[in-house]
């Protein structure tokens, strides 16, 4: 069964950045599209973006988009967000899920398409 561990939280500085990785074990991640979102306290887990397997197009939410980047490397079945230039609003425990097959564009991110979740890492942008 097909497992995903994120990890590289920290604490930055506004307009810093951070990497953060999620690990996919137990199956292949060329299977998978690989959505990431997170959850800030008292809010409601919402989608920051996607990568598809299918064709490894990559989607973000407005509030990220032009500031994240998500890359894969399926050698190492690995997924990467890359988060620059952070904002204080950016702070939240981020997650990584997968699912199998396709999903369209318009629902990549949408945290209600995936059932499979890591355990999330902790993200904090604070002076």
């Amino acid at each position: 069964q097909v497992q995903v561990a994120e990890s590289g939280g920290d604490s930055v500085l506004p307009g810093g950045s951070l990497r953060l990785s999620c690990v996919v074990s137990g199956d292949a991640l060329r299977y998978y599209t690989i959505g990431w979102s997170r959850q800030a306290p008292g809010k409601e887990r919402e989608g920051v973006g996607c990568i598809r397997n299918s064709d490894l197009s990559t989607y973000y939410e407005d509030s990220v988009k032009g500031r994240f980047t998500i890359s894969r490397d399926n050698a190492k079945n690995t997924v990467f967000l890359q988060m620059n230039n952070l904002k204080p609003e950016d702070t939240a425990i981020y997650y990584c899920a997968a699912r199998a097959g396709r999903l369209l564009p318009s629902v990549c991110a949408s945290p209600r398409e995936y059932r499979t979740w890591g355990q999330g890492t902790q993200v904090t942008v604070s002076a």
